[in-house]
C-alpha cells in the first residue's frame, strides 16, 4: 500500500476495504515539525500499515495530532484505539456515534434494500473470513456536532452531520481547498458517485448526500470506498442520482 497524493497536503492510504486519508497540518509543537490528521482508521489491524505509510511521507507517530472518525462502522474505527495509543492523537467523532465507538452501545443495524442485501452478506462474510483482530473500543476525546469548525488544520474545517448512514456520521469540508471528506454517505463505483449503501435511514442518507452535494467550492471528494473524485467534484455530485441508487 503506497500513499497517493491528491492535493499538496492530502494523501490517500488505499485499503481493500475503507481508505484512510492523511492531512498534513501546519508546523507546530516543540520540534516545529508538521503534523498530520488522519480521517478514519481502517479495519482492526491496520495501524502498522498506516504508520508505515505515514513514515513514507516523512511522518512519525508523534506527528499525528488528530484522528477524525467519520462514523462508527468497523472499517472506519477499527484501528482507532491502536493508533491513538501509538500517537497520542486526539480522537474526534460525531456525538451520537461516540457511545458505539467507546463500546458503550451496540452498533445500530442497517436496513439494506433488496439490491444491497446480497452485497451486505458478501461484505460481512469477507470480514469474518479475514481473521481480523478483535475490535477494540476507542476513547472519543471530542464529540463533534453540526456546525462545528475545527482549527489548526491550516484552514477552517467545517463539520456537517450526515444522518442516515449511522445516527452520528460527520463530513468535513475544507472550503479554501475545495475538499470534502464525506464518510460513507458518498461512494464511488463504475466511474460515478453513488449513495453509500447499508444505511440505517435511507431517506435521511439521501438528504445528507444532497446537502453535501450543495457545498461550494468543491473540487475533491475523498470517498472511503472507490476512487476519489478529482476535479470539479461539484458537477459530478450535481449529476448524481442518490434516490435511485441501490434499488
Amino acid at each position: 500500500m503506497e500513499p497517493r497524493q491528491l492535493t499538496p497536503s492530502i494523501w490517500q492510504f488505499p485499503f481493500p476495504v475503507g481508505h484512510v486519508y492523511a492531512v498534513r497540518l501546519p508546523a507546530g509543537g516543540p520540534a516545529g515539525r508538521p503534523g498530520y490528521a488522519l480521517v478514519d482508521t481502517g479495519v482492526p489491524g491496520s495501524a502498522p500499515a498506516i504508520l508505515k505509510a505515514l513514515a513514507a511521507l516523512g511522518g512519525q507517530p508523534a506527528d499525528v495530532r488528530r484522528i477524525v472518525l467519520t462514523h462508527s462502522h468497523i472499517d472506519h474505527i477499527g484501528s482507532a484505539a491502536d493508533l491513538a495509543a501509538a500517537t497520542g492523537a486526539t480522537v474526534l467523532a460525531g456525538a451520537p456515534d461516540a457511545p458505539v465507538i467507546r463500546g458503550e452501545a451496540p452498533e445500530p443495524k442497517p436496513v439494506p434494500t433488496a439490491a444491497e442485501q446480497a452485497l451486505h452478506e458478501q461484505v460481512m462474510a469477507g470480514l469474518a473470513a479475514a481473521g481480523l483482530p478483535e475490535l477494540r473500543p476507542a476513547a472519543v476525546d471530542v464529540e463533534l456536532h453540526d456546525g462545528d469548525v475545527l482549527e489548526g488544520w491550516g484552514e477552517p474545517v467545517h463539520v456537517y452531520a450526515t444522518h442516515g448512514h449511522t445516527p452520528g456520521g460527520v463530513a468535513l469540508h475544507l472550503p479554501r481547498s475545495g475538499v470534502l471528506f464525506p464518510g460513507d454517505i458518498i461512494g464511488e463505483g463504475e466511474g460515478r458517485v453513488v449513495l453509500g449503501p447499508f444505511n440505517v435511514d435511507r431517506a435521511a442518507a439521501i438528504a445528507s448526500f444532497r446537502r453535501l452535494a450543495s457545498l461550494t467550492p468543491l473540487e475533491t471528494v475523498c470517498v472511503p470506498h472507490g476512487e476519489p473524485v478529482l476535479g470539479d467534484a461539484a458537477a459530478v455530485l450535481r449529476a448524481a442520482t442518490p434516490d435511485t441508487d441501490w434499488l
